[in-house]
């Protein structure tokens, strides 16, 4: 994706290379400005204040990333790369249970902190996109742990890989009324699921309950600026 220009002959080297330092400065600048962006406001932030905070014009941004879904790849490339792994690992590991419960829990701390990564997580990317391979080896993935814990006995029978998806939805929710409140309360939703989804018995939930005063300020924040006022 990089658009710097080729590499001088070795006899005259020097007049390229301040040109590929500052657009790789410029690239990398722009990437921290769109994942701090994108988490705050998520995918649709503005590109002007991702090019602003940068330091750059939104001229450069487009040279760099063409088109917003550029953008978005690039950034949330490497998270969806650690996503890929933990649904690697779960596959291979001996309790499907546990499997089942690290895929999870490293999909829903993926997206505790990060808007964009909830949106991401959210939606499917066009088919031509480049990190559409690796949200289908996800879905792949995540098909096979579900199969795993229910052979061996420890998840519902009745539950399908679709079903996961409840997970991101509701998480992303959660996370958008809490992380600011109670940042951990997250996690204890992802277990009450997780206890749901299986019929055996329940487990030690590992974050404990809002209190009155954090859900009222949760519901208060979810009502933005006066939204449901007069």
């Amino acid at each position: 994706m990089a658009i710097d220009p080729p590499s001088a002959s070795a006899g005259n080297p020097a007049p390229a290379r301040p040109l590929r330092r500052d657009a790789q400065r410029n690239r990398e600048a722009l990437l921290t400005a769109a994942r701090s962006c994108f988490a705050e406001q998520g995918m649709e932030a503005p590109l002007e204040q991702v090019a602003k905070r940068a330091g750059v014009a939104i001229g450069t941004l487009y040279r760099h990333f063409p088109t917003r879904l550029d953008l978005v790849q690039a950034t949330f490339a490497e998270k969806l790369a650690v996503w890929r792994e933990a649904a690697e690992k779960a596959v291979t590991m001996d309790d499907a249970w546990a499997g089942l419960c690290h895929f999870l829990e490293t999909m829903c701390e993926l997206q505790s902190q990060d808007r964009g990564f909830n949106d991401l997580a959210s939606i499917r990317l066009p088919e031509s996109a480049c990190l559409a391979g690796a949200q289908t080896r996800i879905r792949e993935l995540g098909v096979h742990i579900v199969e795993r814990a229910q052979e061996q006995g420890s998840l519902r029978p009745d539950l399908t890989p679709e079903d996961l998806a409840f997970v991101i939805w509701s998480h992303s929710r959660v996370t958008e009324a809490t992380h600011a409140i109670a940042p951990d309360a997250w996690r204890r939703h992802l277990y009450l699921l997780l206890d749901g989804f299986r019929t055996d018995r329940a487990h030690p939930l590992p974050a404990p309950p809002l209190t009155e005063e954090q859900l009222y300020r949760a519901m208060i924040s979810l009502g933005g600026n006066g939204a449901c006022g007069a």
